[in-house]
């Protein structure tokens, strides 16, 4: 059995860790933006594939008191670096924190925790310098001189599905918009309608979800490439979830907005997602051996539009709005911002009985929207704080 750690925006930590546990995965502990959990190798394999909350999936090699250098460089010298990462590989230390713990310089920080693992590894093989070649990312957290030592697993972060390479402007994470929709209580059932679709992340991650299908089968993963992976499971993993998808689930996915140029990037995502569904698009070496028996058309269940946001009906009696309000900090200014929240306030006359579910980073939305939402979150993803308001009900 390995830990891990799952690292998340903060605010969506009882998101991944209900979405570990539902994988059969046993939680921890979590904290701010991370849980942790334990699993063995086919646990890890299938959380890099299934969960859709998590940005990142590290593997915890080691757990030791650092108060000072010589603390820090034995513990790091003591991981078996050899039985996790392959002959012929490189090392590097992407990232280092320290928070309230003795060792405070990052940068000598990082030179140890590099030269303790290094030469262990130059000693166990028999080498004077670690090879250049695709190195594996190890990060250095420090919590109250506490040093957790953490192989990355992920590779390009698990927010990268496959089948978004543009995002257009003032894009929203797919870990964010997926955790949105959990946020709300969103199920497929229920008509789904994002009135500031762009380039149709919500739409897609909800189409994702009510296929139950699992986000990241398109795509490679570190693991792999460590000592620990297996390939052949990993594609038995692949096979498993792809399985298990429902095509034939009826589906109301609605989408529209003003920019033709967004609209171009939803269908376009949108079509790649289907292929990735289907197992035709992606890596070729994570396409699935035999095709599965039911394939998804392009763009199967969701319903996309070119229409200003002041014009957007209810398609349907109710429903859930779920969406993300491009303006604010990451475009325009606040006065755009606040015009147009005035003007969603009329939302409730054209989706009368539908829920509301709408993230900002503008902290004075209520008062400009005219009504005090039912419940504020607050979501944090690296540098950005947004806010995610629901309304249980428009009027």
């Amino acid at each position: 059995m390995w830990t891990a750690i799952a690292l998340c925006a903060a605010g969506a930590e009882r998101l991944t860790s209900n979405e570990l546990k539902k994988n059969g995965l046993r939680v921890v502990d979590s904290g701010y933006g991370r849980v942790r959990f334990e699993a063995d190798t086919a646990g890890l394999y299938r959380a890099l594939m299934a969960l859709r909350t998590a940005d990142r999936l590290l593997l915890e090699a080691a757990r030791f008191e650092a108060a000072d250098f010589d603390a820090l460089f034995e513990g790091c010298r003591a991981v078996p670096w050899e039985d996790l990462i392959p002959p012929g590989r490189g090392l590097v230390v992407a990232k280092v924190r320290a928070n309230r713990s003795r060792l405070q310089a990052l940068t000598s920080i990082q030179a140890v925790v590099h030269k303790a693992a290094a030469s262990r590894l130059c000693e166990v093989r028999h080498l004077s310098r670690l090879p250049d070649e695709e190195p594996a990312e190890l990060r250095l957290y420090l919590e109250k001189d506490q040093a957790s030592l953490l192989l990355d697993l992920s590779g390009e972060p698990l927010f990268k599905r496959g089948y978004r390479p543009a995002g257009g402007v003032a894009p929203l994470r797919e870990t964010t918009a997926a955790a949105l929709l959990l946020l709300a209580g969103w199920k497929r059932k229920f008509p789904l309608y994002d009135p500031f679709c762009g380039s149709g992340t919500i739409l897609i991650e909800a189409l994702l979800y009510a296929w139950d299908l699992a986000p990241g089968l398109g795509r490679p993963f570190a693991l792999s490439s460590l000592a620990i992976g297996d390939r052949k499971l990993e594609g038995a993993l692949r096979e498993e979830l792809r399985a298990r998808a429902n095509f034939e689930n009826r589906i109301r996915i609605y989408g529209s907005d003003a920019d033709a140029a967004a609209l171009a990037l939803a269908r376009a995502n949108l079509t790649r997602a289907a292929e990735l569904a289907a197992g035709r698009g992606g890596d070729p070496a994570n396409r699935p051996a035999r095709m599965p028996p039911a394939m998804p058309p392009p763009g199967a269940g969701v319903e996309v539009r070119r229409l200003p946001a002041e014009e957007a009906r209810a398609p349907e009696a109710e429903g859930f709005i779920i969406t993300n309000p491009p303006y604010g900090r990451r475009l325009g200014d606040a006065a755009e911002a606040e015009a147009r929240y005035r003007e969603l306030g009329a939302l409730g006359e054209r989706f009368p009985g539908w829920k509301l579910g709408l993230i900002t980073d503008h902290e004075g939305f209520e008062s400009h929207f005219g009504k005090k939402a039912d419940s504020v979150k607050e979501l944090i993803s690296g540098a950005v704080h947004s806010y995610f308001y629901e309304y249980h009900e428009l009027s």
